[in-house]
């Protein structure tokens, strides 16, 4: 856990779960825990050479802790919850589910009838979950100061 000052507020912030990190490891091959601590270039080297060719994937087993601090100061805690949200993404991401828990009720319909985009939107989600869930949390949190 990391300490964040703003505006003389001191508070804790734990934006990601270190053991949804290592649930995601599992998958690393694919590059999964990479997408998740905010690193989309090499979740998709992770993804095209599988997880260099599994040793960056055993690597990674001990760098996690390492990643989870800095996405703990790099992203924004608020109503989404980024572990939930992955979590949704991974494993129904085609049905939009994390869409409609991000109170994005339009798209989760759209991704549900056509099957994420027919793909490329959950791709795309992989690419972009981490900063969606920021700017929302961000304008929730910004709101309330």
């Amino acid at each position: 856990m990391t300490t964040v000052i703003i505006r003389n507020e001191e508070r804790i912030v734990d934006t990601h779960s270190l053991l949804i990190g290592y649930i995601l490891w599992i998958f690393g091959f694919m590059g999964c825990h990479r997408f998740y601590y905010g690193k989309p270039k090499t979740g998709m080297l992770w993804f095209f050479t599988g997880g260099l060719f599994g040793v960056g994937w055993l690597v990674d087993l001990f760098l996690l802790p390492s990643m989870d601090q800095d996405a703990d100061m790099k992203y924004w805690d608020g109503p989404v919850q980024y572990p939930i949200a992955w979590i949704l993404l991974v494993f129904l991401g085609v049905f939009g589910i994390h869409k409609i828990y991000m109170e994005k009720y339009l798209f989760g319909v759209l991704y549900f009838l056509t099957g994420g985009f027919f793909f490329i939107g959950v791709i795309y989600d992989f690419w972009t979950l981490n900063d969606q869930i920021n700017e929302f949390n961000k304008a929730n949190k910004l709101k309330t100061l």
